[in-house]
């Protein structure tokens, strides 16, 4: 039993009172979210040494069902949901700062504490013990970022947070729910179990596969395709948001669900004698391809952003479904490398707009020049998403292509290197444009905003550190696949 589950998830919702207390007192409130995120940050590496060694954190707080418990245990799998998060929360908070002062933001208390709200639900959902637990915050993540959605309350805002809830509650209160239920029926516990909970139940196998795609398409956070819509809708959400989005919490959240599901409720063995595992692999191939394609085809720099999320997801759900030891540690290893990499590219769009007032690639001509280090830092997370070395795109995408070949599942192998190729060819093109592109009129006042250009360099270096030195997350992935 260990009390430092709960106070990582309690900085967090401390935080976000605190904000609300601090509403008149600026200065103040700015502070609380940087400061919270250290500590949080701290309180969970703090809890690596035991779970690196193959040691757990475990806390009960209180019996809701026989068998059902509110309850966290911290393992290798929760510990690198929880680290990035935690760790990314210290950069967003800076960067969020000198986002919202240099619009001049309204809301900016109910903000930020929303914003502290959604990570206080990350670390409970990385810590769940059990699967209603998990849900618990699923579903409290949902509901505190849809406000973080309509903040700019105009038409568009309003149009893109309904179809964002829509999603997100819709999936959830429907299939997720008799998901959650048949599985309390057929094993009399919603306990995480190492090798599967529905493992021995001996039920049917329709009925099992009924359960298993009500999981999938229930946690719909996950992005896949045809449940992937919302989150281009949520672009009309201020840049911080949108890398909260699709970085940080919400989406991770949803990939971290399918990943418990598939480990820890399912099992490699149920899922392979289903023949599940192949199924999911072809829907998730599926969607890598084609949101790489809606991608090219997108102007608005935070829609393409967006639609390359919906793809890189899907890398993650193909590494845990391959059954290869090295894929899935590939896999497990991408929710951090997508994580640094995709919050650079939006802390980007976030610098360009703030500098410029820019959102299309087409209007971008030339303004590298003006904002090297923002543009430099958008080259670094691009390679890292296509996958070249030294970065940490590059170790993920490695794992993922040695694991097909392990498995000798050689048709995603190619879905892998086609995928890359499409990264490049939506990527490359905003660099290009902005170095060497004939530059626009009216650049002339266009520079560098200090408190929202440095926590991008930062999240791009920490990118390339992530890939001369990943150690620490590969370790985690290892321990989740042993």
């Amino acid at each position: 039993m260990s009390i430092r589950p709960l106070l990582a998830v309690a900085v967090a919702g401390l935080a976000a009172a605190l904000v609300l207390i601090l509403h008149d007192r600026k200065p103040l409130r700015d502070l609380v979210s940087p400061v919270a995120a250290v500590v949080m940050f701290v309180l969970v590496v703090s809890m690596a040494p035991r779970v690196l060694a193959g040691g757990s954190y475990g806390l009960v707080l209180f019996e809701i069902l026989p068998g059902v418990d509110f309850a966290f245990r911290v393992d290798a799998l929760g510990l690198v949901f929880a680290t990035i998060s935690s760790g990314l929360w210290i950069v967003a908070s800076v960067y969020s700062l000198g986002y919202m002062r240099s619009l001049n933001e309204h809301a900016q208390t109910r903000f930020f504490a929303c914003f502290a709200t959604s990570l206080a639900a990350a670390a409970g959902g990385a810590f769940a013990a059990n699967i209603f637990t998990l849900v618990i915050f699923y579903e409290v993540l949902s509901l505190v970022t849809y406000p973080l959605v309509y903040h700019h309350e105009d038409d568009e805002a309003w149009d893109g947070s309904r179809k964002y809830l829509v999603y997100l509650m819709g999936a959830s209160k429907s299939v997720l729910l008799a998901a959650i239920a048949l599985t309390y029926h057929l094993a009399g516990s919603l306990d995480f179990v190492p090798g599967g909970l529905l493992a021995d139940v001996g039920a049917s196998s329709l009925v099992l596969t009924v359960v298993y795609f009500c999981y999938l398409f229930g946690f719909a956070k996950a992005a896949l395709m045809p449940l992937h819509a919302w989150l281009p809708a949520a672009m009309v959400a201020p840049t911080p948001v949108s890398a909260l989005l699709h970085a940080v919490a919400v989406v991770k959240m949803g990939v971290f669900c399918v990943l418990r599901v598939v480990f820890h409720v399912f099992g490699t063995g149920l899922m392979d004698g289903l023949g599940l595992a192949l199924v999911t692999a072809y829907l998730a191939s599926f969607t890598i391809l084609m949101a790489s394609v809606y991608a090219l085809t997108r102007d608005d720099l935070k829609a393409r952003l967006a639609y390359s999320t919906v793809s890189q997801l899907s890398y993650i759900v193909l590494g845990a479904v391959l059954f290869s030891p090295v894929a899935m540690v590939g896999g497990i290893y991408h929710i951090a490398a997508h994580a640094i990499s995709k919050i650079t590219l939006f802390f980007c769009a976030g610098s360009i707009f703030c500098a410029s007032g820019k959102r299309k690639i087409s209007e971008m001509g030339g303004i590298g020049r003006r904002l090297p280090w923002t543009m430099g830092a958008f080259f670094i997370g691009s390679l890292s998403m296509i996958g070249v070395p030294p970065t940490s795109g590059f170790v993920s995408k490695w794992y993922l292509a040695l694991g097909s070949v392990e498995a000798e599942q050689f048709a995603f192998l190619i879905v892998l290197l086609v995928s890359s190729v499409l990264n490049a060819a939506y990527f490359l093109p905003v660099s290009y444009v902005a170095f060497f592109g004939e530059p626009n009129e009216g650049q002339g006042g266009v520079r560098e905003i200090p408190m929202v250009t440095i926590p991008l360099v930062v999240t791009a270096v920490l990118s390339l550190l992530m890939g001369i030195f990943p150690g620490y997350f590969i370790a985690l992935a290892e321990g989740v696949v042993r």
